[in-house]
């Protein structure tokens, strides 16, 4: 009984640690017979700052039921991104979804943040401290966000990569370096 007790206290520990971050909300008509019906859609990012995060959007009669589904959804779709020294991204990524492209790039120490509204809330919840991101085609928040994160997913940390090549991470990291000395 303990152990179930230890368990629920995690767990209500890491969801008082989660941020959640409302990115877009949109008041939506329905036509019916006697006039409009309104209800609102809501587009949230939720995240711990140390390298998980999700998004999720949901719909209601009222604003903070909308914001309340919307954050479940994103904290049941959570996904695990690798931080370089738990500030910036491994390397430079592209994602694409639908029209939104979008280009993220690693930055070095006291950067910031330079991202639009929706790639920053990403960004922020994630726990990214320094990351220079441009969007390109879209300005929709939804595909933004759902493209950031099809980026943010194919995130690789070197260690992954030098287990997948079966050799040390020094080789991979040191290839790197030499890569970024060549092209300045």
């Amino acid at each position: 009984m303990s152990n179930d007790r230890n368990t629920r206290q995690r767990h209500d520990k890491e969801e008082s640690d989660i941020v959640e971050k409302l990115v877009f909300i949109n008041r939506v008509a329905k036509v019916v017979k006697g006039g409009k019906r309104f209800s609102f859609s809501a587009l949230v990012v939720v995240g711990d700052g140390k390298g998980r995060v999700g998004h999720g959007t949901g719909k209601a009669k009222e604003v903070p039921e909308a914001i309340k589904k919307a954050a479940e959804q994103a904290r049941r779709d959570m996904i695990r991104v690798p931080l370089r020294e738990g500030r910036t991204l491994h390397h430079d990524v592209t994602g694409r979804f639908g029209a939104g492209l979008v280009h993220m790039r690693t930055a070095v120490p006291g950067k910031g943040i330079i991202a639009g509204g929706p790639m920053r809330a990403v960004f922020e919840a994630l726990g990214v401290h320094d990351v220079v991101s441009k969007s390109i085609g879209t300005s929709n928040p939804h595909n933004m966000v759902r493209a950031t994160f099809a980026g943010l997913k194919e995130m690789n940390a070197p260690r992954h990569v030098a287990a997948k090549r079966g050799k040390k991470v020094g080789d991979i990291v040191g290839r790197r370096a030499q890569g970024e000395t060549r092209d300045v």
